[in-house]
């Protein structure tokens, strides 16, 4: 399974390419088409790329808070729509 033989190689996955992977792994599970040792080994990548973006996330929101923290103030910023 050369897919997830990438996974195991590939140490330090951004968060974008975290979401990408577990994208991957979602489409391919819900095709019903994998064998269940493979499905199990999938979900297994799965939930380990989870935990990694979930303390991606949580290291961005401490990283943002401080940077509020240090500069008492909260610049007002607007999001475009051509920004996503």
């Amino acid at each position: 399974m050369e897919d997830m033989d990438f996974v195991e190689k590939k140490e330090n996955f951004s968060f974008e390419e975290s979401l990408e992977e577990l994208e991957r792994i979602v489409n391919r599970l819900e095709t019903g088409e994998v064998p269940l040792d493979d499905a199990i080994e999938e979900f297994n990548k799965a939930m380990k790329l989870v935990k990694e973006c979930d303390e991606k996330l949580n290291s961005a929101e401490e990283a943002i808070a401080k940077i509020v923290n240090e500069n008492k103030e909260v610049v007002e910023f607007e999001v475009k729509n051509e920004d996503f």
